[in-house]
């Protein structure tokens, strides 16, 4: 995946880089991509510079009295790529970047499609926490991008190995040479007064977890931080990547994905509610919610309807949320969806619509459909196996108005007005072609799971 995709760049955007571990290298891909699609990009920051940067950069300037906003557009004209700066200081190999309000000045006047700014400094180190000083953001800032290398875990917490390792270890109690461990850096990441620091209030933030591996450990590890980090409600997502490598930069992005189970139905072919009935030691809906749980999925919304009392209190004391669906009665499951999709937080990014009568789904498919998700694969994901598709099924936020918008029919139906943003993930085994009907099914499938 790209980082234009990974982080939703949009033409207009001022985009701020700022904390530590590759985000200058992440300033000048970002910037690479766009000037390849054709956008004209204008570059600068609010700090220091080391002056051979200037060469990543097709064209640079020093912005003087002398230099006019027509003088700039001509610039970005002819090379389609722009860096300014102020001044340069020989003596520390530096250029000195723009104040803020020469920047808001330029976005008045240079009809720029993106203008970058690297908004920070770290001594090439790979986790900051900032001095009172810092990050310098300008207030223009839509999207505000904190950057942290997952080489800092294991690092000693100490000046020689982390920016400011003395502020975090006052802030949180840190000993001081302790390993950095994963929820040192999500809690630094995320904290207002350290990874957040100076973030304008109306502007975007996604994280970017840089010198990722690609393999299965690495990838882990860095999910794990991005799933604390997911914690602060400001900050949208977190990419997980590294921005120089050879292909494409990032990996895959963690936002936030809730559930909605559907339990409101009748039952009418079992000729009692399913979702009560024993499961192991549970019920077939608690069943249901420990996989959602094991899948860290981030809401559990549970709709109810009939039986909605005996549901509700079977799960009183589960961390899931509970509604009721009035229309259950008339048999429609796109009610029970919509009365789902309402109560989720704005702040989650996908709906995953699970059937309450599934105890038998496999925590394997419930990851292939959110890592095919977070991958950028498809918007609309769909679990196959053997090339028959089941269900759950995981919609991006941008299809909910669809669903919340038809008074019948079922969530089947939006997949199939939009193939071109469906993906299928692949599992291992059938439980999702396999639900709970009739007798028949719900003995079968006990004596299926060792429970008969």
């Amino acid at each position: 995946m790209r980082l234009r995709e990974a982080l939703r760049v949009q033409r207009g955007d001022v985009v701020a880089f700022i904390g530590a571990g590759g985000k200058t290298s992440a300033f000048f891909r970002l910037a690479d991509e766009l000037l390849r699609e054709g956008w004209r990009v204008l570059l600068t920051t609010t700090t220091r510079l080391a002056a051979h940067e200037l060469q990543r950069a097709p064209f640079s300037a020093r912005l003087t009295d002398q230099v006019r906003a027509a003088d700039v557009r001509a610039w970005l004209n002819k090379h389609g790529c722009v860096l300014l700066y102020s001044h340069a200081d020989p003596a520390h190999r530096k250029v000195i970047g723009l104040p803020t309000e020469t920047i808001s000045a330029l976005l008045d006047e240079v009809n720029s499609d993106v203008l970058l700014v690297e908004a920070d400094g770290a001594r090439r180190l790979p986790l900051k926490a900032p001095y009172d000083h810092e990050p310098v953001i300008p207030t223009d800032a839509t999207l505000v991008v904190p950057v942290a290398g997952m080489d800092a875990l294991g690092q000693p917490l100490d000046e020689a190995h982390i920016y400011n390792a003395e502020r975090i270890r006052e802030r949180y109690g840190f000993p001081k040479g302790g390993a950095v461990l994963p929820p040192w850096m999500a809690v630094t990441l995320r904290d207002p007064e350290l990874g957040l620091r100076g973030v304008p209030p109306n502007a975007r933030v996604v994280t970017l977890l840089n010198k990722v591996g690609n393999y299965p450990y690495a990838r882990e590890q860095a999910r794990r931080v991005a799933r604390l980090v997911l914690r602060s409600p400001r900050v949208e997502a977190v990419a997980i990547g590294a921005v120089q490598s050879p292909t494409e930069p990032v990996y895959e992005v963690q936002r936030r994905v809730g559930a909605v189970v559907l339990a409101a139905g009748r039952s009418q072919r079992m000729g009692r509610p399913k979702v009560l009935l024993p499961w192991d030691d549970y019920t077939v809906i608690e069943t249901v919610i420990t996989r959602l749980i094991m899948a860290r999925l981030d809401e559990i919304v549970v709709v109810t309807g009939h039986q909605a009392q005996a549901v509700e209190r079977i799960l009183a004391d589960w961390p899931v949320r509970l509604v009721r669906n009035p229309r259950y009665a008339q048999g429609e499951m796109l009610s029970s969806v919509q009365v789902g999709l309402r109560a989720l937080p704005k702040t989650v990014a996908a709906a995953l619509i699970v059937m309450g009568d599934q105890p038998m789904l496999d925590a394997r498919a419930l990851w292939s459909i959110l890592t095919t998700y977070a991958e950028g694969r498809g918007a609309i994901v769909v679990p196959t196996y053997h090339g028959q598709r089941g269900t759950p099924v995981l919609f991006a936020r941008r299809f909910w108005p669809e669903l919340l918008a038809h008074s019948a029919g079922r969530p089947r139906d939006v997949v199939r007005r939009h193939p071109e943003s469906v993906a299928e993930a692949a599992v291992p085994n059938d439980s999702i072609l396999r639900d709970l009907d009739t007798p028949e099914q719900y003995r079968q499938e006990r004596k299926r799971a060792g429970l008969a």
